[in-house]
């Protein structure tokens, strides 16, 4: 408990980006049991704007706005968390094997990295999509995470690299620690705020690009999610006919949970590198850094002066 106080402390972005996401999470878990009403039945005329009976109005066919986009946001935070795991695995193991391991295998695995990095992604994403037909909210998962863990691949490797010439790895390869030891033991528990912003991040793109392919028509669009609600509403105009309520809610939906990763992302980002903080905050994480860099020389004063008196 004491650890989660510590986190949020001093850190409002990954606060208030919390407080959006669990909100949103807990929202979705709950359609079922607080929507108002069945998310693909006709319970009223098409297009009623917002009143005490539908508060955020109905669409064309009929259906509540309100259920529809509590049950649209399973889909499309499932969709976005999915996609943004397999994306991080994907970093993860390939930046960091690329960093620890080096020569040839480094080189090629940037070079991969590269060749994915230089491709232009939503545009190929979509004649993927389009190639495929029709797809489904679990097939918009892995396309997107397929595609979204270049960048995250190259930060996790520098990272990576920074670790790697720390003193208490070069300690654990010193006495005979495996490789894979060294990386799951030594150098991950040190990654996993950069880890969770790549998450975050990876995340965030991914639920914008299924919102981006569904709105053009290249998903499911008898799956309910923020994306098959946009395009519908842009099918039957409803902004042309003045129902605006119909476009605009699931619009909000994904801004403002897009805006929640986003803050998410930038306390983590804090936490990876502490200079991105307020000047209190630095000073503080200055005067630590001093504080540690001042103990770890008095060791190893300690430690040649007794090198010394061995030898004696």
């Amino acid at each position: 408990m004491k650890s989660i106080f510590a986190f949020y402390r001093g850190n409002t972005p990954a606060l208030m980006g919390s407080i959006i996401v669990f909100t949103f999470i807990l929202l979705s878990a709950l359609a079922p049991w607080i929507a108002p009403y069945d998310a693909e039945k006709r319970v009223a005329r098409g297009h009623q704007p917002p009143s005490a009976e539908h508060i955020l109005g109905t669409t064309r066919s009929g259906k509540d706005v309100l259920s529809q986009v509590l049950y649209a946001g399973r889909i499309s935070l499932t969709v976005g968390f999915a996609s943004g795991l397999i994306a991080t695995v994907i970093a993860v193991l390939l930046g960091v094997t690329s960093a620890y391991v080096g020569g040839r295998v480094d080189a090629f695995l940037m070079f991969l990295t590269n060749v994915f990095l230089v491709l232009p992604g939503l545009p190929l994403i979509v004649v993927l999509a389009a190639f495929l037909g029709e797809v489904g909210p679990l097939s918009i998962a892995l396309i997107l995470g397929l595609f979204g863990w270049p960048g995250g691949a190259r930060v996790m490797r520098a990272q990576a690299l920074s670790i790697r010439e720390k003193e208490f790895v070069t300690a654990a390869e010193v006495i005979g620690e495996s490789k894979w030891r060294i990386v799951v033991v030594e150098i991950l528990p040190n990654m996993v705020s950069l880890i969770v912003g790549t998450f975050t991040g990876a995340a965030l793109g991914a639920v914008m690009g299924q919102a981006a392919l569904e709105f053009i028509g290249l998903g499911d669009p008898n799956v309910i999610s923020w994306g098959t609600m946009l395009f519908w509403a842009q099918n039957n105009s409803a902004l042309i006919v003045g129902a605006w309520w119909d476009a605009i809610v699931p619009g909000v939906a994904i801004a403002v949970f897009a805006m929640g990763l986003a803050l998410l992302n930038m306390g983590m980002d804090q936490i990876s590198n502490p200079q991105l903080k307020g000047s209190k905050n630095l000073k503080q994480w200055k005067k630590l850094n001093d504080e540690l860099q001042a103990n770890r020389k008095k060791k190893q004063e300690s430690r040649k002066i007794a090198g010394e008196v061995v030898e004696g």
